[in-house]
């Protein structure tokens, strides 16, 4: 029992939740993402940059770093570089010279450098966000979701790769909890939460844990209190970034199918909201047709779903879709999916009991 402090890390912002079990009281908010924080950051400096850090989310602040290339010395190391790409060799084609962690600390110090560090946990922005809660800085458990495609050896495509980091946790114990790893459990080839995780430990907190942002907001989805008493539903969160849907029999996910949100569609996720509960989804169509995967455990089929829920901040795009949605809330906040999935992943971990999302 104690303070919880969970962290969905998304492209586009980050959801806060704050719940302290013995008063049984949350607070939650949500701001800019680390990503366009730190871009932001990068467009403020001027002249040659040193960066150091390690992984983090990229987007915005990959091509902030890349735009400063073409005009000025930017200097990234390994660890850091990782967040334009794993192959270093496509960092450097971008005019990125890429150096060794130890030789970025001895640039440190020299005046020539503005500098940056590369990190999805950014501590003083959310003692700031936390305090402003009223509440201290000090938790028992700290829980972080955000992307991972994993580094994938080379020749392998980073889309098989993560979707084989999923399906094995799955086909063991075939939860979205399967995928919330305490720090120091992370697996080495998760490369951006295993950053997370080294990061957080800073964080004053005596546990940390990580999760993939994609199997917290299946969890969470499915928390809504819309839900209870459902065996059979769909839920679907449609992200800044990243949409994911999943068929789920009583606690269970039987299935899955991701995909950039910029390439969905109402009449794309009709046909996947369709197909996915019928186990007519494969992983290898669905990367041919330009998703990044899908797995199928057990079909229930559609006939059989008994609600298709939908969260998400971009969830406007299946307004117009023929399936019937009920828009989802846990916890009274369409934002807080994630960081639900999360608690609700932590507390399934720590034998805390039940909580009613409403």
């Amino acid at each position: 029992m104690g303070r919880y402090l969970m962290l969905d890390i998304g492209a586009g912002t980050l959801d806060i939740l704050y719940y302290d079990t013995d008063q049984d009281l949350h607070y939650k908010a949500v701001v800019r993402s680390p990503v366009r924080v730190l871009a932001d950051a990068v467009r403020r400096t001027t002249g040659d940059l040193l960066v150091t850090g390690g992984e983090m989310g990229g987007g915005p602040v990959s091509q902030a770093l890349i735009d400063r290339a073409a005009t000025a010395a930017v200097v990234m190391s390994e660890p850091a570089a990782a967040t334009i790409h794993h192959d270093r060799d496509r960092v450097s084609a971008h005019g990125i010279r890429v150096v060794a962690a130890s030789e970025a600390d001895r640039l440190k110090t020299d005046t020539r450098f503005a500098q940056v560090r590369t990190a999805d946990i950014q501590p003083g922005r959310l003692q700031q966000i936390v305090e402003g809660f009223g509440v201290p800085f000090a938790f028992d458990a700290v829980a972080i979701c955000a992307q991972d495609h994993g580094a994938a050896p080379a020749g392998v495509s980073h889309l098989d790769f993560r979707h084989n980091l999923f399906t094995a946790a799955l086909e063991t114990d075939p939860v979205p909890q399967a995928l919330l790893y305490r720090s120091g459990d992370v697996p080495e080839t998760m490369n951006r939460l295993s950053t997370i995780a080294r990061d957080a430990e800073g964080l004053p907190a005596e546990r940390v844990y990580v999760m993939d942002s994609g199997m917290a907001a299946i969890l969470g989805a499915s928390k809504d209190r819309q839900a209870d008493g459902k065996t059979r539903i769909l839920v679907l969160d449609i992200a800044t970034s990243h949409t994911v849907g999943a068929a789920m029999e009583a606690g269970v996910l039987c299935g899955f199918f991701e995909y950039h949100t910029k390439d969905v569609s109402a009449a794309l996720l009709d046909r996947l909201l369709r197909a996915l509960p019928e186990g007519r989804l494969s992983h290898r169509q669905i990367l041919d047709e330009g998703g990044h995967g899908a797995y199928t455990r057990h079909a229930f089929g559609y006939d059989a779903v008994e609600m298709i829920l939908a969260t998400g901040p971009r969830r406007r795009l299946i307004a117009d879709a023929r399936v019937p949605v009920t828009w989802g809330a846990p916890w009274g906040d369409n934002m807080m999916t994630g960081t639900v999935g999360l608690l609700e992943a932590v507390r399934l971990r720590e034998g805390l009991p039940p909580i009613d999302y409403l």
